[in-house]
Parts: structure tokens; sequence; C-alpha cells
């Protein structure tokens, strides 16, 4: 007897009903695939729980032959994790690895422009730059509270520029019906190496209702700003990042500087997160931390600054999950 069969044997249920509950789509099990056609109208509804249970049990009851066949591969989507291993965990896409040799070298740097696109992104970004610094206090004798802040909001817009690209991008793909070259995978590896950043400073400090409204509009005019931006001048908006990409590493810098001098997160664990997703040591500090988000920016200023002298349909020269500056 077919597992199909097997299925419909128990007339108390009802094909119609057992074919329902599975929603109309192709499952499989074991190597015997079970089409299903949407019969909602034809039947009562039946508890869902106890049917999957019932079919769950069925397709233990497989004969030997099938148990022993090696599982088949699934894509795009390989599955469920049936067990996360720490609370910690957030992010599935590629993790920065760094050695602590190249952590301790990595200083501000600076693309002097030459082309017109880099002098509008340079400016760009000195003006927005001069204009937050100006709002939230920046200056040597910021308090733990005050870097957080800054830290945080920063971090809530660092990650849109990516997510941005990699979208128009993988949305170009689909409508021209060609490859992307490999720009996609590297502009979200960024976006979410940003989303991390937040994540991770987020455990420090929980923003109250005034801030979490301040981002909400910041988001909105950024994204559909840089969204404008991209469609326009994709070197320039790479040129843009690249700058700003620059700044924070500089701030993170004047950040290590306060915690060397003993007057920032003096002796302070680095959360659970930063120690999972950077892979640190156990008993890391803010210190490390620091050092870790300091060369993730100057990754994606260097990342930036290669991608806006490229055409887009050049190949990226970046490999994938790759972090460390050649």
């Amino acid at each position: 007897m077919s597992l199909v069969q097997h299925i419909m044997r128990p007339c108390n249920f009802g094909i119609a009903t057992i074919l329902n509950a599975f929603g109309g789509a192709t499952r499989q099990v074991s190597d015997k695939v079970l089409h299903v056609i949407d019969y909602s109208n034809c039947a009562p509804a039946l508890d869902r729980a106890n049917l999957l249970r019932r079919f769950a049990t069925v397709a233990t009851e497989a004969p030997q032959s099938q148990k022993t066949l090696p599982p088949q591969p699934v894509a795009p989507q390989p599955g469920l994790k049936l067990r996360i291993s720490s609370d910690a965990f957030e992010s599935g896409l590629s993790h920065p690895n760094y050695s602590d040799v190249y952590l301790d070298g990595v200083r501000p740097t600076h693309l002097k422009p030459e082309k017109l696109y880099q002098h509008v992104g340079l400016r760009t970004i000195q003006v927005a730059r001069w204009m937050f610094d100006y709002l939230t206090g920046y200056g040597p004798d910021m308090t733990e509270v005050q870097w957080l802040q800054r830290m945080i909001f920063l971090e809530t817009v660092a990650g849109v520029p990516g997510m941005v690209a990699g979208m128009l991008r993988h949305l170009k793909s689909l409508r021209t019906m060609q490859r992307d070259q490999g720009w996609i995978h590297t502009l979200l590896e960024e976006a979410e190496n940003e989303r991390m950043h937040l994540l991770t400073f987020f455990e420090l400090r929980k923003p109250g209702p005034l801030f979490r409204a301040s981002v909400i509009a910041a988001q909105g005019v950024f994204f559909n700003a840089y969204f404008l931006a991209y469609l326009l001048s994709p070197r320039t908006c790479h040129a843009f990042i690249g700058f700003l990409e620059e700044e924070a590493v500089k701030t993170y810098t004047h950040a290590l500087e306060e915690i060397d001098a003993g007057r920032l997160w003096k002796d302070m664990p680095a959360p659970a997160i930063a120690v999972q997703y950077w892979g640190l040591q156990q008993d890391a500090t803010m210190r490390e931390l620091i050092l870790a988000v300091r060369a993730d920016e100057a990754c994606h200023a260097h990342v930036n600054h290669t991608l806006s002298k490229l055409k887009a349909d050049e190949v990226n020269p970046f490999a994938t999950g790759a972090s460390q500056l050649p």
C-alpha cells in the first residue's frame, strides 16, 4: 500500500478534510510526494493538531526500505532548527572573524575624493555628521548613556543602505532575468552586520518611547531618500556609505581611547550576543567588543569605496563572508 493510500484509509477523517488541512501545498515524506488540492469548500474543519499527529504517525510507519534511504536535499530552505544552542543566537549569516593582531591594527583611514560622485558623497557626510554631533552633544566628556544613545541611533540608520541596495539589485535581477554578479550577498551581509551592532548595544540600554519615535522618523526619511538616490546614482550612494563608515571608525576609535583611559565601560563584560556573534572569549570585555565593531566599520568603508568605483554590471570582487581587509 502506498503512503498516500495509507493516509486516505481512515474514512472517518474524510479525504477532503485531510487534504484541506495541508493548505493546498505539496508535502514530501521520505521519497513519496503527496499532491494536495484545496478542498476548503467541501468539508468541515478538523482539529489540525490531531491530524498532523496522525500524519506524523503514518510517516513513521513507512517500510524499512524507505527508512534506510539517505535524506533528500531540500532547497532553498533546509528546514527548521531542531535546537538552538544558545539564547544569544540571532544571526544565521556569515560572522566576522578577526585575529587579535588585526583588531589592534585597525586605524581611521580616508580615501581622497577624485571624482564628482565622491565629492558629493563626502560633502553630504560632512554636513550630516556636523549636524548630528551638534544635536547629540558629541565631544570628549560624554557619559556611557550618551555613548550608547549615539551608537544605537546610528546603527539603526547604518543598517538601512545595505538592505536597500541589496533589495534594488535583487529586484533588478528579477526584472531583467540576469545574474547580479555577486553584489546582493555582500550588501545583505553588511546590513545584517549593522543590525547585530544595534542588537548588541541594545542589550546595554533600552531606549524610551521618545527615542524609539525618533528612530522610526529617521528610518522613514532615510530609507526613502536612499532608495531614490540609489536609483539615480548607485556610485554616489556607495561613496556616501564609504565616507560614513570612515567616520564610524573615527567614532569607535574615540570610544576605545575613552575605555583605555578608564572613563568608559571599565572592565564591563561584553553581552552574550556579542560573544556568540564575533566568537569572542567568554570573558571578553567591552573593549574587545568595540575593537570588533570598529573592524566591521573599516571593512564596510573599504567595500563601499570599492563598489563605488565599479560599474553596476561588473563582478563583485569580495568573497562571501570575507571581513578582513587585504
